[in-house]
């Protein structure tokens, strides 16, 4: 095709001296003759001639306020994609790839692609005669979405509510954000797959589902589409429809040591996997390989078989193509099937004993790390026989363990060492067997005030830590805070911070109510315990705006305190809701009715003693109503809707891939462009020595040392500094936080060294061990040819995301 002829139209000859620089020129196209010709096929199915200026009109309006990106760009190669009878859809979603193409060297053309998707989205629901919100919600009603509360809500407040829309929010996406809005949660059409709602109408349909009244509703409304705060994905999926199972992790206590017992242990994690649940699971109660069955006379095969149909059963359960069923299951060192269940992910051996789909994380007692400091023996044991074990902590724990040891009930015994050096052995292979400290959980749990409330296992993610029993089932509803976003001019806002936090609080203690809950047991205990999870996500995006390594004295102050004022504001307002609506049934089995709070349980003393002090007296007089309310979880899929870093890691590269159902797009820092845009060092060959360096920039000499400390990568950062800011944050976090580990090549001593300083620190849980083998950059090309693939994507980020 012949390229058409450019002519240009003369940009305004002055711009006002307070405004923003002047957006690029407007182009006309003069079509070659090939072109007149030619007709494009129209959404209705209509056909009309070419007009090429439509095309580069709708890019340039795009473009608008985009200083660094040139329209003509991605006009032309969209225009250069033309045939005749091509659909306007088909040359909508080309130039939304090549803009999403070219994030790599300009990380506006990310803003671009996201309004193009917009304006598509847009198209694709008004062409469906959806205009307002009200009848985007009717629409999914008739097609049995909507849930006939919802509607209700709707239609009693739709002009309110229609107004309040506000499309121009759209304009704060990135385009990986909005495209995984748009590929995974905006509601479908049943038959016809078109989605029925745009990104404003999704998320106001979110907040009117999980509110009280209008003016919550349309103030937690702006908190989503400003991408200050999101819940969690099942919650995103859910709410609203008709099967609303808002809640993201849940906690089965170990089956009973029977063929009953554990046969309905499956049914209720299938059922909970279904309506897209994460699933912790215990199997510390079920007898060892080699144990008398008296009713056969004969012995048991152990736990992995009943974990190798455990494996299946997951991986069947697949929550509805959204996404695979995901589950963790949690043993205690002590269980004489330790050694197999530690080769449960091994890739060579026999592969009946092996499963590929389920997560593994020791649920391990302080005796045992104290044995392991001091080079002792370990002896494991047949829960069978010792079935009060699973039941027991800290010092009741460690008094019956020594005991069944003196009475010779021992079915083996080992080097405390040898035993733990399997355990870092399966992180390194693995980045599996995730170490979680089972006594330093109870003792700081508030569910643990009374005896017999008891801890046995953490969730899928490592984040939740809540009572369980036969009776119980542990559940828990998430969400988590941008906070990138909270910002006042170049200072953290911490009075903005406060007011997202008790919108956040109130809309999950909310879900508690609405909840769809798959299994009786799930619907009781969380009940009883109201138990609400609220995190946080970006933290890195706020060290680089306000340029602090990630490392440094005063990110880790900062850290600190941004997680006391969450504690702090989530309490108050659980306060306040137990004045409203009563305090949770358990309110008085937990330490807080005895005036303990979480940083009791770490002899923290937090900042201004008195507020706290005041906080106290109003909790025991009012109660709370939820028993546990803060938990960092991995936030893998939000943070990618939010266009921030994941919840409190540092960033894995300053380059990396982000996979779409459209394709595959390289990003870059957009924080670290900026900083070489101000130094004249954003070039092309600035680019191609990044990729070169596997996304580092500590070897390019040229940049100052500040910027190349600033943007260092979690390969490039002491682990002793993530595990003591997760230490000092978690004086203040009632629950657990996914506490990520990274060793570029692990190795058995160095690992052993790590997790033994974090059990020392406090920490509660530990989640991946991740290595540079799982996230290694493959470059293709650098310079010249087809575009560069840089690739910087995680081992398995499907289970991340089942939390989030």
């Amino acid at each position: 095709m012949t390229p058409p002829v450019v002519d240009t139209v003369a940009a305004p000859s002055s711009t006002p001296a307070a405004a923003a620089p002047p957006s690029p020129p407007q182009f006309e196209l003069t079509p070659p003759a090939t072109a007149l010709s030619m007709t494009v096929t129209k959404r209705n199915g209509r056909r009309e001639p070419v007009d090429l200026n439509k095309i580069v009109r709708a890019v340039q309006r795009a473009a608008d306020g985009l200083y660094a990106v040139d329209p003509m760009r991605v006009a032309t190669r969209t225009i250069s994609g033309l045939y005749d009878g091509a659909t306007t859809r088909e040359l909508d979603e080309l130039s939304i790839r090549t803009a999403a193409l070219l994030t790599a060297e300009e990380p506006e053309y990310g803003r671009l692609g996201a309004r193009l998707l917009a304006e598509f989205i847009a198209k694709e629901v008004s062409g469906q005669e959806i205009h307002a919100f009200s009848q985007s919600i009717a629409r999914g009603h008739e097609t049995g979405l909507i849930n006939d509360r919802l509607l209700g809500f709707v239609q009693q407040n739709a002009r309110k509510l229609n107004d309040a829309l506000d499309p121009a929010l759209d304009r704060r996406f990135d385009y990986f954000g909005l495209r995984t809005l748009y590929d995974r949660y905006l509601l479908r059409h049943p038959t016809k797959r078109t989605v029925i709602e745009t990104p404003q109408q999704f998320f106001l349909r979110i907040a009117c589902a999980l509110s009280r009244d209008v003016a919550e509703a349309l103030a937690l409304y702006r908190r989503m589409g400003n991408l200050d705060y999101l819940p969690s994905s099942p919650t995103l999926f859910n709410a609203g429809t008709t099967h609303e199972q808002l809640s993201s992790c849940f906690l089965l206590d170990s089956p009973e040591d029977s063929l009953e017992s554990i046969y309905r242990k499956y049914g209720e994690i299938a059922q909970l996997s279904k309506f897209s649940g994460g699933i912790g699971v215990s199997w510390t109660r079920v007898r060892s390989r080699g144990a008398l069955i008296r009713s056969t006379n004969g012995h048991s095969n152990g736990i992995v078989p009943w974990l190798k149909t455990l494996d299946s059963s997951v991986a069947a359960v697949n929550q509805g193509g959204k996404r695979k069923g995901a589950a963790c299951v949690y043993l205690e060192p002590w269980h004489a099937d330790v050694e197999e269940f530690l080769e449960l992910r091994d890739n060579t051996g026999d592969d009946a004993r092996r499963t590929h789909n389920l997560n593994l994380a020791n649920w391990i007692p302080d005796l045992f790390m104290r044995r392991v400091e001091a080079g002792g023996d370990w002896s494991l044991f047949d829960p069978h026989a010792l079935p009060e074990l699973v039941d027991l902590y800290g010092e009741a724990f460690d008094a019956a363990y020594e005991q069944a040891e003196a009475r010779g009930l021992a079915v083996r015994t080992l080097k405390a060492r040898d035993l733990y050096a399997k355990m870092m052995r399966t992180l390194a292979q693995t980045g599996n067997g995730w170490m979680t400290f089972k006594d330093k959980c109870n003792r700081a749990s508030n569910q643990t005030a009374k005896a017999g409330n008891v801890i046995h296992l953490s969730n899928l993610c490592t984040e939740i830590l809540e009572v369980t029993s036969g009776d119980e089932t542990a559940v828990c509803n998430l969400g988590s805070i941008n906070l990138g976003n909270h910002f006042d001019d170049d200072r953290f806002d911490f009075a903005r911070l406060a007011e997202t936090v008790a919108l956040a609080v109130r809309q999950l203690d909310r879900v508690i109510d609405l909840n769809f809950y798959p299994v009786e047991a799930a619907r009781r205990g969380n009940l009883r315990w109201r138990p609400v999870g609220l995190g946080m996500m970006g933290l890195q995006d706020v060290f680089f705006r306000l340029r602090l390594p990630f490392d440094a004295p005063e990110a880790r102050e900062l850290s600190a305190r941004i997680a006391e004022e969450i504690y702090f504001a989530a309490l108050e307002t659980s306060c306040e809701l137990a004045q409203e609506f009563g305090r949770h049934p358990n309110f008085d089995e937990t330490r807080a009715a005895r005036g303990e709070l979480q940083f009791d349980a770490w002899g923290v003393q937090p900042r201004d003693a008195a507020r706290w002090d005041a906080l106290r007296a109003r909790i025991r007089e009012h109660g709370l109503r939820n028993s546990l309310l803060v938990a960092i979880a991995p936030t893998a899929t939000i943070a990618s809707i939010a266009g921030c870093y994941e919840c409190i890691e540092p960033q894995v590269s300053n380059l990396f891939k982000r996979e779409t159902l459209s394709g595959d797009f390289l990003q870059v820092n957009r924080h670290l462009v900026a900083e070489l845009k101000q130094l004249g060092q954003w070039t092309p060959e600035m680019r191609d020595r990044i990729k070169l360096a596997e996304g580092s920039v500590q070897g390019i000499a040229e940049l100052p040392a500040e910027l190349r400390a600033i943007y260092r990568t979690v390969w490039e950062l002491p682990m002793r500094s993530l595990i003591d800011m997760a230490a000092d944050r978690g004086a203040f976090i009632d629950q657990s936080q996914s506490l990520n580990l990274f060793m570029e090549s692990p190795n058995i001593g160095a690992l052993s060294s790590m997790y033994m300083y974090a059990w020392k620190k406090g920490i509660k849980t530990t989640y991946y061990l991740r290595s540079r083998a799982a996230t290694r950059i493959a470059k293709t090309t650098v310079a010249g040819g087809d575009q560069a693939a840089v690739m910087c994507s995680l081992e398995n980020p499907e289970s991340c995301e089942a939390c989030q």
